[in-house]
Order: structure tokens, then sequence, then C-alpha cells
């Protein structure tokens, strides 16, 4: 694949794979992953992330766990169009922080011949679906769940329960601000911080 040319890459469909759920769940160690083994196999990579995001690392993909890889930050979708040239691979995560216009973007990417990896919270601290998330569900080929594990019960976890004040949708934060609970949990818990 990656001594393709660049005119058998326009024949050839790309596609649109997300990997989505909870805070602690192993997204972007999940995509992390993905873009190593495309590195095994010689492929041209590109990857992003929303400027805002520099918990870790300003310029660098870094998981809970410590596994990182070099990225772009851009501060908006439409910027990743611009900077991609002559890749087979596309990662970008944090997508859920960037605007709705990131759906259309993963889209041309794809009709392009270009694979993309896209890793993002699916629900914000509230349980409702999270930025362009639920569009780039509907529009990928493949949808990966990861779950955390529930801190309360042990079961598995899909919600990103705040434990800190705040009504802003925008809060990063690490196991100081956010806990992973399962559904009954986060019922619970919400029910029990607005009574």
């Amino acid at each position: 694949m990656f001594n393709e040319s660049k005119e058998k890459r326009k024949d050839r469909a790309g596609w649109i794979e997300v990997v989505a759920g909870s805070m602690f769940s192993g997204k972007t160690e999940e995509l992390i992953r993905r873009l190593r083994r495309a590195q095994y196999a010689r492929q041209r990579l590109e990857i992003f992330k929303p400027v805002i995001d520099t918990r870790y690392s300003n310029e660098e993909v870094v998981s809970h766990n410590e596994s990182a890889i070099h990225s772009t930050p851009v501060s908006s979708a439409q910027n990743i169009l611009m900077l991609v040239q002559d890749v087979d691979v596309v990662g970008i995560d944090e997508a859920q922080f960037f605007d709705d216009g990131l759906v259309d973007v993963c889209v041309e990417l794809a009709n392009r011949g270009i694979r993309v990896i896209v890793a993002g919270l699916d629900m914000d601290f509230k349980g409702r679906p999270f930025g362009p998330m639920p569009a780039l569900f509907a529009v990928a080929e493949e949808v990966t769940k990861v779950h955390a594990i529930c801190l309360r019960c042990g079961d598995l976890a899909q919600y990103s329960y705040r434990t800190v004040a705040g009504e802003e949708k925008v809060l990063l934060g690490e196991t100081d601000s956010y806990e992973p609970l399962c559904r009954t949990c986060f019922i619970k818990a919400t029910k029990s911080r607005d009574e």
C-alpha cells in the first residue's frame, strides 16, 4: 500500500474509523496503537489535535498511561484540510473539541482515499452527545466503543462524571475533575449532586 502512486490512491476510496467512549476508557491509547501499526507498515501519516488540548503536551497526542505520538495542534477542522499533503492515514484526537466542520473534513479526506482515524468523547459530563461525535458515527465505516471501569461499582463505565463544580461544557481535567461511571452510578451521583 505504501508504494502506491498518488494516481492509484485517487481511484481508491478511503474510510473513517471512530474510537469513542468516556474518559479513562483508552480512546487515545487505541488511536495511538492504530497509528503505530500504520507507521510499521510504512504508511505516511499526519496526526492532529485541537490546540486547546495542552494537558500533557503541546505537540503530542498523549494517553493517560503516557503513550505518545507527535501531532500538529490546530484551531479548527478546516486547518486539517490545509495541512494534509500526500498521506495514507490521518489521525485526529479529542474530536469532541472540534467544530462541526470536522465531519465534512473527515468525509473529504476519506473521499481522497485516506484512512481517517478519529478518537473522542461520545458524551459530555451531563451524558449528552458531544460536539461532532454523533455525526461522525453516522458517516464512519467503523465505530469502536471503548469503556472504562466504573470507580464506584466495578461495572463497565460509559459516562464521564464531573466531580468539580461548573457548568462549562469544556473543562480539561484528569482524575481530579472526572471519574468514569456506569449508567446506574452516574444516575445516582447526578441525583445526589442536584439535591
